[in-house]
């Protein structure tokens, strides 16, 4: 083989499933709280917790900032296509085992996130959010624990490459 394919070629590492707990354990509490929430909130109704910290049931058909939330129902297949094909994408980044031990649970964070909203988008037709976070009048759009695994793994991809990037531990 030549050396310009060897240099760009890498071997799957199975072992680097073993990362995927994380994914379940994101894609459960995911779940749970979502459930939760569904059952114990009334929509748009907000339970203060914390002064600037309330837990708001809200549904959002849209992407991030309910983007293309009034889109007519085509945004749902769109965004769940999406959904699954950065699923994908990110599980092959991670059996690649080319990067840091910080990358691989980002990935398996991200992944964990992405399933859950994606599990969502399928089966109820919208994402559950009911996190609520707010200061002097101003609400943050409502979140959940998909959207802040995603959020977390993005972080620690962004650490990672401030720290050295790959193979950086």
């Amino acid at each position: 083989m030549p050396d310009v394919l060897k240099a760009t070629t890498h071997p799957l590492d199975w072992q680097r499933l073993h990362w995927l707990w994380i994914t379940l354990v994101v894609l459960v509490l995911d779940q749970w709280t979502k459930g939760w929430a569904e059952a114990a909130l009334r929509m748009y109704q907000p339970m203060e917790v914390l002064p600037f910290f309330n837990l708001t049931l809200a549904y959002n058909e849209g992407a991030a900032f309910s983007f293309l939330a009034g889109a007519g129902g085509w945004q749902r297949w769109f965004f769940a296509g999406i959904a699954l094909i950065a699923s994908i994408v990110i599980l092959v980044w991670l059996v690649r085992g080319r990067d840091s031990r910080m990358v691989a649970a980002a990935l398996a964070l991200i992944l964990g996130g992405a399933l859950g909203n994606l599990w969502d988008r399928l089966a109820l037709g919208h994402v559950v959010d009911f996190i609520d976070v707010h200061w002097a009048g101003y609400h943050f759009p409502a979140f959940n624990i998909a959207d802040s695994a995603i959020t977390v793994g993005a972080a620690l991809i962004i650490l990672d490459m401030l720290l050295g990037g790959r193979g950086h531990e």
